[in-house]
């Protein structure tokens, strides 16, 4: 299986499994000097663990990181870093009786077809699971450590669940207010709002979807690379690489179909000295380049494809159709807990970028 390292400089190999023994990542291209400690990387994972609120799967997990090399004395040496987190209360009972039955909206079909009937890990769906974001966190912690040397801030909230809209929030705002309830929306009223749907639809056996905006601020102009290498078309593979995202926005988005170009253009002003543009609908990002301003873009999150309602499938072992209902932990809504992991994703495109423009030196240890 091909396709677990990200990144040109600063990659990050995230391995394990839902219901393995562990799951964990490597990062090469770290560079020496920079101090960190566990503490660090800690707080983001407890942001994504799972059973924190009613509106999150029951699975009891500490996801406690141990750092197994390139720290030394709490400072990078440049070496690999290695963390591993053990999952402790993987329940795999539930998935005994789907072994031959893929689950509708899951990878279990498509995995079957890829690998083979029967290789495919069938256990909280091994690989393909959200579980496997856990190490995508701890490797964004470390990216963090190093955007907050360059004064570089990312923050991610949640701006809609089902119906139910947020209202348009600035960072400092999203900042204060994110962490405040469970389903992460900063528009504290809309919070409650999204809190009491999301109960009823899980009482009715069902889930829902929403869209998460991520916003960076200190950006500095010209990351990216022309062509095939632009920043936004890397952020995109970030963010689409996460499971349940089934679209990816940035600035004006697709209000821009209905926009004149007179609307659309950002124009350029100078302000106190400063090359500024009047409003930000490119969102931050002009030609796959930085342009300065904030980097706005949103994500479409598809509901948990892990309903209590009863489904039609097939049973490959015996191929003939069945009907499932899937038991087992599950979130009724997937968008808050995906924000930590968006803003890890966000953190290790601009560090590989801040690397590539030699904005960050490989060797620094100021």
């Amino acid at each position: 299986m091909t396709g677990s390292t990200f990144g040109k400089i600063f990659k990050v190999t995230t391995w394990g499994e839902s219901h393995g023994k562990a799951l964990g990542v490597v990062i090469d291209g770290v560079p020496p000097g920079i101090a960190i400690s566990s503490k660090d990387i800690q707080k983001e994972l407890n942001r994504r663990k799972p059973g924190q609120s009613q509106i999150s799967t029951s699975r009891k997990e500490k996801d406690i990181v141990e750092i197994l090399s390139g720290v030394f004395d709490e400072k990078t040496t440049g070496a690999p870093i290695s963390m591993v987190i053990w999952n402790q209360d993987a329940d795999s009972s539930a998935y005994e009786y789907m072994k031959h039955i893929p689950r509708p909206g899951h990878a279990d079909f498509a995995y079957d077809m890829k690998y083979g009937v029967g290789i495919r890990d069938y256990k909280g769906g091994g690989r393909s699971s959200a579980r496997e974001t856990v190490a995508r966190v701890a490797a964004g912690a470390v990216a963090k450590l190093l955007l907050n040397r360059e004064n570089i801030k990312i923050v991610g909230h949640v701006i809609s669940i089902g119906d139910i809209n947020a209202k348009e929030m600035n960072f400092e705002n999203v900042s204060l207010n994110v962490e405040k309830t469970p389903v992460r929306c900063a528009d504290i009223d809309a919070a409650h709002s999204m809190m009491q749907l999301i109960e009823r639809v899980k009482e009715e056996g069902d889930s829902l979807g929403g869209k998460v905006e991520v916003l960076v601020k200190g950006i500095p102009a010209g990351l990216g690379e022309p062509v095939f290498d632009k920043l936004d078309a890397d952020i995109s593979k970030a963010m689409m690489s996460i499971g349940s995202v089934k679209g990816i926005e940035f600035g004006a988005g697709f209000n821009c179909i209905s926009m004149k170009g007179s609307e659309m253009n950002d124009e350029i002003t100078v302000q106190n000295g400063t090359i500024e543009m009047t409003t930000n609908n490119a969102g931050g990002i002009l030609g796959g380049i930085s342009t300065g301003m904030p980097i706005i873009c949103r994500l479409a999150i598809k509901p948990t494809p892990s309903i209590s309602k009863v489904q039609k499938s097939i049973n490959s072992d015996k191929m003939e159709e069945a009907e499932l209902f899937i038991r087992g932990r599950h979130d009724p809504t997937i968008p808050p807990r995906i924000v930590p992991v968006a803003e890890a994703m966000m953190a290790l495109v601009l560090v590989d970028h801040l690397l590539l423009s030699g904005l960050i030196t490989r060797h620094t240890t100021r």
